[in-house]
């Protein structure tokens, strides 16, 4: 029975991987058809009443809305503002001015800020520019794709201002920095790693690392320690985009004094930009960094003061209701608007700049809104219902005390299905706590291998392959590039297996 119950409830899952992979929906139309399995089976199955049934999926919904969706849409808006104004053109040219050599310039371009993209606004623009600019500077086309993708995988639990590792937090019931940090930890190996890796792959072997050892391990030691420290201290919202600008200035700064080894030089146009149009171009970013650092539990005295604006009600109407805390001032959404509005005034955006821009970014982004929606609706219904737990119990009684090892697959199932680690984290983040339970384990350990997974399932996600190939007109070779990412994804799968379970035995 219990097997019965087990592949029943995993049917919004499977349903959601069928519709992708095999029928090749939209994401936000197989979302929709997750939603509707999820609450046809609650009803039937599970023999939850409609009230219920409906209630749930509306708690999640107002959960997607307020903060995720705000969040995502204040995101793309400042980034779409500040191309409108050339704020990221300049940001590009002070990139690639730095050095002619080729290793930097990937180093520069695909981990240091496309790591600084993924923190700021994700979706997919962490691999599409990156491998844009390393195509217009002369790279090939599979190559520029192929680094960006290795790059992208390890901030993704952090992009979009921390969306997937906050809405984890929030859906769980975690402490947003404890569970920051502890991502931030498990990711740290592999972070260190995959500058080695760029550089590898950009030189064709090992020999490619003569000369910048050095500055590849600063690269990826000054990306790693302040991400942790964040974490730590502020949270999951501005780790990435610290640790990528730290890597970024070290990486400036060590380029700068070494001369370039003529096997790796290449023609490189210098654009000279004077301090002010450099504070100008990132001001939107820099107000970012000021509002949420400063609104943070690290500013307790702000903090709390702000924490009163805010509103908890119950939705759910059946028995144990979460409580819903809807904080209306201190959130992250708002502060990046209120940075973007600032920043595109100073960048001398109109007031049809703002609206054209605000109301393409609705367009752009209403598929991603839907599938938020219909995904957290999807996912409260389920946990409502009973169904993550009777998807966890089942997978404690095959697994045991092995589950740590599955628990990294199955945070980059999600992400290979869905394309977004957010979306992973709803899935499987309520079965990861629940086995963390039964387990008796640790639950932020066990919770974040969820996100852990998600740096693998990202690399590999045809939708972040489909993303990167569109960005460099090589439409068509997703097989090419897969074969290409495909043992850099399933290396660091079974890395992170091993430092799942092993970090379990050792630590906790």
């Amino acid at each position: 029975m219990e097997l019965l119950y087990f592949i029943l409830g995993l049917c919004p899952i499977l349903w959601l991987i069928f519709a992708l992979t095999v029928l090749k929906m939209p994401t936000y139309k197989a979302a929709l058809g997750s939603l509707i399995v999820a609450g046809v089976l609650a009803f039937i199955v599970w023999q939850l009443p409609a009230m219920e049934v409906l209630t749930a999926a509306l708690e999640g919904i107002l959960m997607a809305i307020w903060p995720i969706v705000v969040v995502i849409i204040a995101a793309v808006f400042t980034y779409n503002l500040s191309l409108r104004t050339g704020g990221i053109d300049v940001i590009k040219q002070m990139i690639t001015s730095v050095s002619n050599d080729k290793r930097i310039l990937v180093l520069l371009i695909a981990w240091c800020f496309g790591g600084f993209m993924e923190g700021m606004a994700g979706f997919g623009t962490a691999i599409a520019i990156p491998a844009g600019m390393l195509l217009t500077l002369g790279f090939d086309p599979i190559f520029s794709c192929l680094v960006c993708l290795i790059a992208n995988g390890a901030p993704t639990p952090f992009g979009s201002i921390g969306i997937p590792t906050v809405t984890l937090a929030n859906l769980v019931g975690l402490e947003n920095t404890q569970l920051s940090f502890i991502t931030s930890l498990q990711l740290a190996p592999f972070m260190l790693v995959i500058p080695f890796l760029i550089v590898m792959v950009t030189g064709k072997g090992p020999k490619a690392l003569k000369g910048v050892t050095g500055i590849t391990l600063a690269t990826g030691i000054s990306f790693v320690i302040p991400q942790l420290a964040v974490s730590y201290f502020v949270g999951a919202e501005l780790a990435v985009v610290v640790g990528s600008v730290c890597s970024l200035l070290v990486t400036v700064l060590l380029a700068s004094k070494k001369k370039t080894d003529p096997a790796y030089e290449m023609k490189v146009e210098k654009h000279s930009i004077n301090a002010k149009d450099a504070l100008k171009s990132c001001s939107p970013f820099i107000f970012i960094f000021i509002f949420l650092l400063s609104t943070s539990k690290l500013i307790a005295p702000v903090n709390d003061f702000l924490a009163q604006f805010a509103s908890t009600i119950y939705v759910y109407s059946g028995e144990n209701p979460n409580a819903m805390t809807f904080t209306w001032i201190n959130t992250a959404g708002v502060w990046i608007f209120i940075s973007a509005i600032l920043g595109g005034l100073i960048q001398k955006a109109s007031f049809n700049d703002f609206k054209e821009v605000f109301i393409a970014t609705l367009k752009q982004m209403k598929e991603t809104i839907i599938t938020m929606l219909c995904v957290l609706g999807c996912a409260k219904i389920m946990g409502y219902a009973g169904m993550i737990a009777s998807i966890a119990t089942f997978a404690i009684a095959v697994t045991g005390s092995f589950y740590p090892f599955v628990a990294p697959c199955l945070g980059c199932l999600g992400t290979f299905v869905t394309g977004s680690g957010t979306s992973s984290g709803v899935l499987f983040g309520a079965v990861q706590q629940n086995a963390a339970v039964s387990l008796n384990a640790d639950p932020y350990w066990i919770v974040a291998l969820n996100s852990l997974g998600v740096a693998a399932g990202k690399m590999l996600s045809p939708q972040s392959i489909a993303i990167a190939l569109s960005s460099v007109d090589q439409k068509g070779k997703d097989s090419i590039l897969l074969s290409k990412i495909l043992p850099y994804g399933l290396g660091f799968l079974i890395a992170m297996a091993l430092i799942a379970y092993i970090g379990l035995q050792l630590f906790y």
